[in-house]
């Protein structure tokens, strides 16, 4: 982490500059823990920054640094300095979290009667356990969708219907979780499962493959191309239509009817760090009511705590996740992720050529 090096390096040289007195007046704030939290950034970052984070920084006289990425960016953070962490919480994808796990790189969780409360589906084996709740579905723009009079989608084969030629948009497997779920529902379709991809590759090319505008490294692109009208369909969760649609931009989402795809993020501490005790504090006080109540009123993140509490806003949003969980496919990662990146080779190689 040079970035953090760097500016624990500029600190320290700026502080050697001030007078004594100035010193001396700083004692408090120098004796302050810092605590790095591995997240998304974006609206996420400033959410859990300004709402989320300041009453365990106050409770715990200690400050939480985001340090922003995907899920992917986060891990590769980590296994770089996991010899001398430089992190001490992360938030991955469940399905990235089962590697972090496989390669030693998160401590195991201590009990506690918060921990307790968060369901077993929602935990990942000793060592993570999920903050917030979500599927990987199917997502529609509206407005296109109204103007060509199409019926909503009901399927994970509608992404092969020849009317959505060239408008549908496909996150890239290699990247993404969503494409991954894309994917693998479309593979079942096709008589495959987690052990046998070859049906999905082998159809994928006459079927949905001519559908494919783009594909994309992750969702950050779809606001724009649904507002310029160049996406129809694509893989998305409840929570980020949610968040588009907030924002006016014309998104409905569509629950397959052979299910949706589990999508939690997932917390852990990180194995080795230097504050053991802390970082636990941080990762149970982040399952805690009080840390989620925020997260879903202002970011719409469904929370993995059943007695954090919901408003008349919020309410439909927490119901309708826990409905799409009831019918949702759970992936095994440990199988996917051991021959996940042949996967991803030949998806560059055949399918984004």
């Amino acid at each position: 982490m040079k970035t953090m090096n760097s500016i624990k390096h500029f600190a320290l040289t700026g502080l050697s500059c001030l007078p004594l007195a100035a010193l001396l007046a700083s004692g408090t704030a120098q004796a302050e823990t810092t605590l790095y939290l591995g997240m998304n950034g974006g609206t996420m970052e400033r959410l859990y920054a300004d709402q989320v984070l300041p009453a365990f920084e106050k409770a715990n006289n200690v400050k939480v640094v985001i340090v922003p990425g995907t899920s992917s960016d986060i891990l590769a953070k980590v296994q770089a300095s996991k010899d001398n962490p430089q992190m001490h919480v992360m938030f991955l994808d469940d399905g990235i979290m089962y590697r972090a796990i496989s390669m030693g790189l998160c401590g195991k969780l201590k009990p506690s009667a918060t921990l307790a409360d968060i369901p077993d589906k929602g935990k990942i084996k000793d060592e993570a356990v999920a903050v917030s709740l979500g599927v990987t579905g199917l997502a529609y723009n509206t407005k296109l969708f109204q103007e060509n009079g199409w019926s909503a989608p009901t399927s994970w084969g509608d992404m092969a219907d020849k009317r959505y030629k060239d408008k549908l948009v496909f996150q890239s497997l290699a990247s993404s979780t969503f494409g991954l779920h894309g994917f693998l529902m479309f593979n079942r379709l096709q008589g495959g499962d987690e052990t046998n991809v070859e049906p999905g590759f082998k159809a994928w090319p006459k079927t949905v493959g001519p559908n494919v505008l783009e594909y994309i490294a992750s969702s950050a692109k779809i606001s724009e191309m649904v507002q310029t009208g160049e996406a129809a369909l694509f893989p998305l969760t409840p929570t980020q239509v949610t968040a588009l649609k907030l924002k006016g931009i014309p998104v409905e989402y569509a629950p397959p009817k052979e299910g949706a795809v589990v999508l939690n993020v997932a917390e852990c501490t990180i194995a080795n760090n230097d504050q053991p005790e802390l970082a636990q504090k941080l990762a149970e006080f982040l399952l805690t009511p009080e840390a989620q109540a925020p997260a879903l009123e202002l970011g719409d993140q469904i929370p993995s705590n059943p007695k954090t509490p919901t408003s008349d806003r919020t309410r439909g949003q927490v119901d309708a996740m826990n409905k799409y969980l009831e019918t949702a496919v759970t992936i095994d990662w440990d199988k996917v992720n051991l021959v996940r990146p042949e996967w991803n080779a030949r998806w560059s190689r055949t399918i984004e050529r």
